[in-house]
């Protein structure tokens, strides 16, 4: 079954990093506080991912006078690019 491309879906989680509670938004993606996220999306929101591996923060970019910043999953490798919140700790990277 093809999932949409963005699926906003609500979700609290534990971060499995660093313990943090973190409360989402419908488009939280990661840990405000250490940066990582967890791989378990194909499409954003879809939770079809079987990898489920932790995602390293491993850079910070500036994209049109904004943030983003490009995971890498320590299980399977692939990288992704994730906008960052106001919430963000971005002194991580």
């Amino acid at each position: 079954m093809k999932s949409k491309k963005f699926q906003k879906k609500v979700e609290d989680f534990w971060c499995q990093n660093c313990g943090a509670d973190v409360v989402g938004n419908g488009y939280t993606n990661h840990c405000p506080k250490c940066l990582y996220s967890k791989h378990v999306d194909i499409n954003p929101g879809d939770r079809l991912n079987s990898c489920q591996g932790m995602m390293k923060p491993i850079n910070i970019e500036t994209k049109d006078g904004g943030f983003v910043v490009i995971h890498k999953c320590e299980r399977c490798g692939e990288e992704k690019r994730n906008k960052t919140s106001s919430l963000d700790s971005l002194s991580i990277v």
